[in-house]
C-alpha cells in the first residue's frame, strides 16, 4: 500500500527536514506485519515527493492475529475462513498503514523538528495522494471527513473491473488532497481518519486507543461536524470508549452552541459539502480582525480550552500570545491542546498561560496590542459586568478589543432548543442585536473607544447572524 506527501514549498527538499527523512537515501523500517520503505522519486527546489510504501507479509500479518487470540478479535472484516490469509490488507490502506506511518514519522507527527522548527509551526502547500484506500460509504464520505479540515479533496471511485464497467463501482477510491496545512497537521489527520474511511482496525481495540485519539485528533477533532462518526468508526464501535472519548472532546469544544447530535448517522448524505462549524468560523473571524489591527502581542481573556490560542499559535505575526482563565482545569486542557510541553523553544516561548479572573484588575495585562474576549461575556451576572469594563477597557486598555457573543434573536433558528432558553446552562443573559449595539456604544463613550460591529456566520435577514462581533478601538 502506498502514500505519498508532496510539497512547492521553497525549497521543496526542506520537506526532508520535517520529515526527518533525508531524501537522498531509501529508509526501511521493520513494522510487525512487515517493512515500511520510505523513499523520495522526486526532490528538487520547486518540488518534492516523499513516499511511504509498506510492504505486508500476509504471513506475518496472520501471525500478528494469532498472538492476539484469548482475547476479541480486531475489527477487520474477513470473518472468512481464509480471511487472514486472503483479503485486501496488503494493497489498500487502511489502520495498517496508519500504524506504519507513526512508526516511521513519529517525530513529524509531533510537530518537531531539529533543524527547521519555524517551518514545522507553518503551514505550507501539500498534496497527499493515496491511490487505492477502502472507503466505506464512498467518496462522499472522504470529502465530509477531509473538507472541514481545510483540504480540498478529490476522491474518485475506483471501478470493480475497468473491463466489464456494467458491475459499478468497488468499494475503493484514488484520494487525493491538497490544501497549506502544517506537515504535523496532515500526518495526524491521516492517522486518524484513514481506519475511519476503512471502518476497520486490524488489531484489538482497547481503552488506550482514546488517549492515542484525542492525542492525533488535538486542535481539530473537537470541532469537527463528523466527530461522532470519527470516534465511533476509530474507536471500532465500542459504545462505552466512544462514549468516553465524546465526554472528553466535549470539554474541548466551546460552550456556547446547542450540543451538536455525535450520534450522526454512518451513511453518507446528499446534501452539500459541510461548511466549517460556527466555532470554527469565529475563530477565523477573530483571528482576521487581529490581523486588520495589525496587532502582534494579544490577550485571549478567558481562554478557556484553548481553541483560539491553536489558530494564534499558527500564525507568526503574532509574537506574543497570553491565554488566561479562573479555572486551572482549563488552563491545563489548553497546555495539552497546545502540546506545550513538545513545541521548540522558540514556539514555546512565544505563548504564556496564566490564571486571572477578568473582574479584577491584573498589572500583568497592560501594554499589549490587543485583548480578545470570545463568548466569554455572556458568561457573567450582568451585575458583574462593569467590573469586567473596568478591568479590560479601563485599566489593561489594549489597542483594540475584540468581542463575540451570541445574538439570541438567532435562538429560534435552533431546532431542539426550548423558546427562551440560553444556548448553554452557564450563560446568565443573551443579547439581541439593539442590546449589544447599546452596550458596545455605552463602552465607547465611557472608556475612549470605538467599536464596530459585524456578524459571525450565516447572516439571517430576520434574525441576523448567529454570533455578533464587535472590534473596539482606542481612540
Amino acid at each position: 500500500m502506498l502514500l505519498t506527501l508532496t510539497t512547492t514549498h521553497r525549497p521543496a527538499t526542506d520537506l526532508g527536514h520535517l520529515l526527518v527523512k533525508h531524501p537522498d537515501r531509501v529508509h526501511a523500517f521493520d513494522v510487525p506485519v512487515g517493512t515500511a520503505h520510505v523513499f523520495y522519486p522526486e526532490a528538487g527546489e520547486q518540488r518534492c515527493t516523499a513516499t511511504l510504501l509498506l510492504d505486508v507479509d500476509p504471513l506475518k500479518l496472520a501471525a500478528a492475529r494469532g498472538r492476539g487470540r484469548g482475547r476479541p478479535a480486531a475489527t477487520t472484516p474477513e470473518s472468512f475462513t481464509l480471511g487472514r490469509y486472503v483479503n485486501d490488507r496488503p494493497y489498500a490502506a487502511s489502520s495498517l498503514l496508519a500504524s506504519a506511518l507513526s512508526r516511521v514519522f513519529r517525530s513529524a507527527l509531533r510537530g518537531e523538528s531539529r533543524d527547521r522548527p519555524e517551518l514545522a509551526a507553518s503551514g505550507i502547500p501539500l498534496e497527499v495522494r493515496v491511490p487505492v484506500l477502502r472507503c466505506r460509504g464512498g467518496a462522499e464520505v472522504a470529502t465530509r471527513l477531509f473538507t472541514p479540515l481545510g483540504w480540498a479533496v478529490s476522491a474518485t471511485a475506483l471501478p470493480l473491473d475497468e473491463q466489464q464497467p456494467q458491475w459499478g463501482d468497488s468499494r475503493y477510491v484514488d484520494l487525493t488532497l491538497t490544501g497549506t496545512l502544517r506537515v504535523a497537521d496532515a500526518l495526524n489527520h491521516l492517522y486518524v481518519l484513514l481506519p475511519v474511511l476503512d471502518d476497520a482496525k486490524h488489531y484489538w481495540v482497547a481503552p488506550d486507543e482514546v488517549d492515542k485519539l484525542l492525542r492525533a485528533g488535538a486542535g481539530w477533532l473537537a470541532d469537527h461536524p463528523e466527530r461522532g462518526l470519527i470516534v465511533r468508526r476509530y474507536l471500532a464501535h465500542r459504545r462505552a470508549l466512544a462514549g468516553q472519548a465524546l465526554e472528553r472532546l466535549a470539554a474541548q469544544r466551546p460552550t456556547d452552541e446547542p450540543v451538536a447530535d455525535d450520534g450522526v448517522d454512518d451513511a453518507p448524505t446528499r446534501e452539500s459539502a459541510p461548511r466549517a462549524s460556527l466555532a470554527a468560523r469565529r475563530r477565523e473571524a477573530v483571528h482576521a480582525a487581529l490581523v486588520e489591527a495589525g496587532a502582534h502581542r494579544v490577550l485571549d481573556l478567558g481562554c478557556g480550552g484553548g481553541a483560539l490560542l491553536a489558530t494564534l499559535i499558527g500564525d507568526r505575526r503574532f509574537t506574543e500570545i497570553v491565554g488566561t482563565d479562573v479555572s486551572t482545569q482549563a488552563l491545563a486542557l489548553a497546555a495539552r491542546r497546545l502540546r506545550l510541553e513538545r513545541l521548540p523553544e522558540r514556539q514555546r516561548n512565544r505563548v504564556t498561560l496564566w490564571q486571572s479572573a477578568l473582574t479584577y484588575r491584573d498589572d500583568r495585562l497592560r501594554g499589549y496590542d490587543a485583548a480578545v474576549l470570545m463568548e466569554v461575556v455572556e458568561h457573567l451576572d450582568p451585575p458583574r459586568l462593569p467590573a469586567l469594563e473596568d478591568a479590560v477597557f479601563g485599566h489593561a486598555r489594549p489597542a483594540t478589543v475584540v468581542v463575540t457573543t451570541p445574538n439570541v434573536e438567532h435562538n429560534v433558528r435552533y431546532e431542539g432548543l426550548p423558546a427562551g432558553a440560553f444556548r448553554h446552562a452557564d450563560h446568565r443573559f443573551e443579547w439581541s442585536r439593539a442590546e449589544f449595539a447599546g452596550w458596545a456604544e455605552r463602552v465607547s463613550a465611557t472608556y475612549g473607544y470605538s467599536a464596530v460591529l459585524r456578524g459571525v456566520g450565516d447572516d439571517d435577514p430576520e434574525v441576523g447572524a448567529p454570533t455578533q462581533l464587535a472590534v473596539f478601538t482606542r481612540t
